[in-house]
């Protein structure tokens, strides 16, 4: 099982090992999109970049980064990944719309 911390937001959610973080933030309420990002985004294709989240622990916990995120992050931190295209595979912190 795979625990999600939530930072900002305060709030754990456990999920199935290899489940799209993306999908569980917002199937538990957890709003990872800016004002721009909700009007622009691409409903989790991998195509727009606006789910940005950074992670504040367990990045070892998670699935390599696309050749989309290389290209979408690589002016951003490390810690940055986009969340449709992260999946988690253990303890992972996260902080929303960093």
């Amino acid at each position: 099982m795979a625990n999600i911390t939530f930072v900002k937001e305060n709030k754990e959610v456990v999920a199935a090992d290899g489940a799209n973080l993306r999908q569980q933030a917002l199937q538990n309420g957890i709003d990872i999109y800016t004002f721009k990002g909700k009007l622009t985004n691409c409903g989790g294709c991998g195509q727009c970049g606006t789910c940005i989240v950074e992670i504040v622990e367990g990045m070892h916990n998670l699935s390599p980064k696309t050749d989309f995120e290389q290209r979408k992050l690589k002016r951003k931190p490390d810690t940055y990944r986009l969340a449709c295209q992260t999946l988690v595979n253990g303890p992972v912190s996260v902080k929303s719309k960093p």
